[in-house]
């Protein structure tokens, strides 16, 4: 592992401590607020519009400019939201700085564009998979910590030491290097128009849609189902976060050696066989299965970034993922206000719908798999400059 790479695996561990001992209990600190199951939907449906805003641009520039300073951007930004939140007196502060978190997602793209430039010898899904663990092994503590502190000092406190945490985050990341330079083979580099013309990429895209959003749709108004119909503590479900987090780890370490389609096929079957437990489920040992398998959400998303990596040109590997992150986004500006309506008229029905959708989508998947219509097989990644040649 190179230093760099080792540097973004201890700031997403950091960062998914303090990110996991919130995020499980947004729905329903919200729900503290005053909003109802279909303005809790609205609302994450407004931060998908937050997270979608940015990715491309972001994506773009990080081609233009480098993805280490949009690196940066993000987790100062990311700060700042959760001083906001846990600061926030009145909901519609407190809905700012979920806002101004969701602005944050455009780290994605050029995280994974730098952690891709500085993975070394490492094939590009070892590279994107290790941090994901360790950013979820984060997550394995951080909702059991948050749910104790909830439990005794209320869901406010947690957001004070979630901004600690990012503090400290932040301060590592700012001591990784520019990453090496990768030199396109042509005379004459793709452009952006290029790319969005490419109708393997157009496919991709429109796979990762229906997608992304059947495995969304039951995730949000998950924790509000778990304190309001299974009458769980906040300890208790923070537990069941943790074990979520744990699945998120062990999954990913699992599968994410695998090609790029088949790991995109297996986390939507983990998904599926998620909103199945959690619909038929009766009690905790139930519920608990069923978040171990939540996993499978973000390896597909880690899949679909590697068979990405392994055809777009390395000029454009930025404003590529910002692509695909502003497609994942616009999921979650829509699946939530569908989980709302769902949850308003019959709870499990959330649950219901996305098995039978998920199924669907596996179906889909699996033809185009076969076919090679959207996702052949990963060509050979181009070679990487030496990282000391480029450090300052």
């Amino acid at each position: 592992m190179t230093r760099d790479l080792l540097l973004m695996v201890f700031s997403l561990f950091a960062w998914g401590i303090g990110e996991g001992m919130f995020t499980y209990f947004q729905a329903i600190y919200l729900q503290q607020w005053g909003a109802d199951p279909l303005q809790i939907g609205m609302i994450f449906g407004a931060l998908g519009i937050s997270m979608a805003l940015a990715q491309a641009p972001a994506g773009y520039l990080s081609d233009k400019v480098g993805s280490r300073p949009v690196m940066w951007a993000s987790w100062i930004l990311g700060t700042t939201a959760a001083i906001v939140m846990a600061l926030a007196g009145t909901s519609p502060l407190f809905i700012v700085g979920i806002l101004l978190y969701g602005l944050t997602s455009f780290v994605i793209a050029p995280m994974n564009s730098y952690i891709t430039s500085v993975r070394g010898k490492w094939s590009v899904e070892r590279a994107l998979s290790i941090p994901s663990a360790m950013f979820n092994a984060g997550m394995v503590i951080g909702p059991i910590v948050g749910g104790l502190i909830g439990e005794s000092l209320g869901i406010r406190r947690i957001y004070m030491i979630s901004a600690v945490l990012f503090v400290i985050s932040t301060t590592i990341i700012l001591f990784a290097r520019k990453p090496p330079v990768e030199v396109h083979p042509s005379p004459t580099p793709p452009r952006s128009s290029d790319l969005l013309r490419n109708p393997r990429f157009l496919g991709l895209l429109g796979i990762i849609f229906i997608t992304m959003f059947a495995m969304y749709i039951p995730q949000p108004l998950t924790p509000n189902f778990l304190q309001n119909e299974a009458r769980l503590s906040l300890t208790t479900i923070g537990q069941l976060g943790s074990i979520g987090s744990l699945g998120n780890t062990l999954l990913v370490l699992l599968f994410g050696g695998l090609r790029a389609p088949v790991g995109f096929l297996i986390g939507q079957a983990l998904m599926g066989i998620f909103a199945l437990l959690l619909w038929q489920g009766t009690s905790l040992p139930w519920y608990a299965a069923g978040y171990f398998f939540i996993g499978g959400y973000r390896l597909s998303r880690m899949m679909v970034l590697a068979y990405a990596r392994s055809f777009v040109p390395v000029n454009l590997v930025g404003f590529a993922f910002g692509v695909i992150e502003t497609v994942n986004a616009s999921t979650v500006i829509l699946a939530p206000v569908l989980a709302g309506w769902l949850y308003a008229t019959a709870p499990r029905s959330m649950y219901q719908v996305a098995f039978f959708i998920i199924l669907i989508v596996i179906l889909i998947n699996l033809f185009t798999v076969i076919r090679g219509s959207a996702l052949p097989a990963p060509e050979k990644s181009l070679p990487v400059a030496d990282p000391a040649a480029d450090a300052p």
